[in-house]
């Protein structure tokens, strides 16, 4: 394994993007008029707040906490650790949830996707408790890892006693971790195969039909949203993370504590009008597609290779506002030969005002071979 010294160092794009914004960002221009006692509103591909009050106060959080329980679910059929056609024998324990339900059969087979949907669709506890059994062997022990993701997401303000959540002692949570969660969820595009329905028969396997409705009233009221999950005890009160798109921006909202679910609507719908009026979401770079001019690697076979970023990058930007926007990219000094496709070579930059606001690595698109002595030779043979 040979270093070879890539010839191109750093170059800037001669055409820069020209899009609308400015940059950087506050959390808020002026805050959004709501009575919600606690809310954030963020915009989910860039992170960033748009407008936020109370959003670190700890409070229950109610069936929100289930956004954990769902985030670990769908993490775990990514690890090919559960299927959505698994059948999954549901316990005692998990029958005789109270709450929100799907009325499921002690020691009856469900498949695991239907489990997961009436949870999306319909807060059911004892699916919740169905899929936490079966991922971790128990409740607790499933706790213990909703409580360790949380920890690697930097939800500081976060605590899981269970994984509906149903009232108990210590559990709390905030607008801004619960926005974190709920932002790590929907980048998972399983989650809005089940948001988006707002009614289906959960068939048991006795033949009785259980009919669930969304408890999300939202996705029919609100132009835009697509998923959601709601929460209400009578300590924590109305709950709800929601997410709406428009125009390719998509925003998180979160509000806690409302007084009734028609208000916490009704706000989360003022939280949403806000964040569209004011901003919008630009692509600047474009995941898998080749960029610029092929890479000269001497050293290699192949003598040159396309670089592409290796994943999408947006730039949040306020609505009648301009700002060029250039296209920087980095390739590092030294890169071992051979080289299999997909490696890193270095970043690609979007620079506004000097500041970087977006970035991802470029990978190469195709294999690189280091040169034999037998080529080496034949070039020489070649170039005489």
């Amino acid at each position: 394994m040979k270093k070879r010294s890539l010839l191109v160092a750093s170059l800037l794009v001669a055409a820069a993007l020209v899009i609308a914004g400015s940059v950087p960002l506050t959390a808020s221009a002026a805050e959004p008029t709501t009575e919600a006692p606690a809310y954030v509103l963020v915009e989910a591909r860039t992170g960033t707040v748009l407008a936020e009050k109370n959003a670190r106060e700890h409070r229950p959080i109610a069936s929100m906490v289930k956004i954990m329980t769902l985030l670990l679910t769908f993490e775990s059929m990514d690890a090919g650790e559960l299927s959505e056609n698994e059948m999954l024998t549901v316990s005692e324990n998990a029958s005789s949830m109270g709450g929100s339900q799907a009325f499921l059969d002690a020691h009856a087979d469900y498949r695991a996707g239907e489990l997961i949907k009436s949870v999306v669709v319909a807060s059911a506890n004892d699916s919740c408790v169905a899929l936490a059994e079966r991922m971790s062997g128990s409740v607790d022990a499933f706790v213990e890892r909703m409580n360790e993701r949380a920890a690697a997401l930097g939800m500081e303000d976060t605590n899981f006693v269970n994984c509906t959540g149903l009232p108990a002692p210590n559990q709390y949570s905030c607008a801004r971790d619960a926005a974190v969660m709920f932002g790590e969820l929907i980048k998972h595009k399983g989650f809005f195969d089940y948001s988006r329905e707002w009614m289906f028969d959960l068939v048991h396997p006795s033949g009785r039909v259980t009919t669930l409705t969304n408890t999300n009233r939202m996705i029919r009221s609100y132009e835009g949203c697509d998923g959601g999950k709601t929460g209400f005890t009578n300590e924590a009160m109305y709950c709800l993370s929601a997410t709406a798109e428009r125009g390719g921006t998509r925003l998180i909202g979160v509000i806690t504590g409302a007084e009734t679910s028609k208000s916490r609507n009704a706000e989360m719908a003022k939280l949403f009008d806000h964040g569209f009026a004011g901003w919008a979401t630009e692509q600047v770079i474009f995941g898998g597609v080749p960029f610029g001019s092929p890479l000269e690697v001497p050293g290699s076979k192949e003598g040159s290779v396309t670089v592409a970023p290796v994943e999408n990058a947006y730039v949040l930007s306020r609505r009648g506002e301009k700002e060029e926007t250039e296209l920087v990219t980095e390739i590092w000094s030294d890169i071992s030969l051979p080289l299999s496709a997909g490696s890193k070579v270095g970043k690609i930059k979007a620079v506004r005002g000097g500041k970087t606001v977006a970035e991802t690595y470029l990978v190469t698109t195709s294999d690189l071979h280091e040169k034999s002595y037998l080529d080496i030779v034949g070039d020489l043979i070649n170039g005489m």
